[in-house]
């Protein structure tokens, strides 16, 4: 009885390994907003057999990363105002009532480790801006929104989180990327999020996280923010 198992074990594994590589494609920007691939090209960036390709394919469409386009192949996901809207409507649903939640249940340690990342990133920027530094910066600031969404406990949220994140990241690629410029305002925004984390207030921590998707959002959106 044990051999039917395994025989379904592999391919199953290999369906997990297919997405896994495929994200990992995509937040390396190998994969671009809008490009047409096909399964062959899929297979040799990820390594893995056209077969995993092929099974992976339909939760990816489902999804909204990619579509299949008659004649044409594969289409990664493209970055439209409509997508922009959609995707940062459902992280502000999502992001409230996490950040109402963890400024109940965050530990001091949380908000101390949280707090010191992000403000050594803002010495380093100081001296100077490197490509490093941009990939440690994005990786700080992910860091906070993923930690407050698993806080929730709850594992269909933070399913639901990682797939509209990589929306995000899409949409990072084709219009919004951590600059020089943009590093300082959006860790100075995080930095209030901790602020008010701090205080335990739900509505200040709503509040904080509401502005900050705020200007995120219009960032993406290309619109004009008032000078803070």
């Amino acid at each position: 009885m044990a051999r039917p198992a395994a025989r379904h074990a592999a391919p199953r594994q290999l369906r997990w390994q297919a997405y896994d590589r495929f994200q990992q494609q995509l937040l390396a920007a190998r994969i671009r907003p809008g490009q047409f691939v096909s399964q062959r090209e899929l297979a040799a960036l990820t390594g893995l057999p056209l077969g995993a390709i092929r099974e992976v394919i339909p939760r990816l469409e489902a999804e909204g990363l990619l579509r299949t386009v008659p004649q044409r192949g594969l289409q990664i996901a493209n970055v439209d105002v409509r997508l922009v809207r959609n995707a940062f409507q459902l992280r502000a649903i999502l992001e409230k009532d996490a950040a109402a939640h963890f400024a109940a249940v965050a530990t001091d340690a949380q908000l101390d480790a949280l707090e010191a990342a992000h403000r050594d990133i803002v010495a380093r920027a100081a001296r100077g801006v490197a490509p490093a530094l941009l990939d440690a910066a994005q990786a700080v600031d992910w860091g906070l929104h993923d930690m407050m969404i698993d806080a929730l406990g709850n594992e269909i949220v933070s399913a639901i989180y990682r797939v509209n994140s990589l929306r995000i990241r899409l949409i990072r690629l084709d219009r919004v990327t951590l600059t020089a410029e943009s590093l300082r305002p959006a860790m100075d925004e995080h930095l209030a999020l901790i602020a008010a984390l701090r205080t335990r207030d739900p509505q200040r921590a709503v509040a904080a996280i509401d502005a900050h998707l705020t200007h995120a959002r219009n960032r993406a959106l290309g619109l004009q923010e008032p000078s803070r």
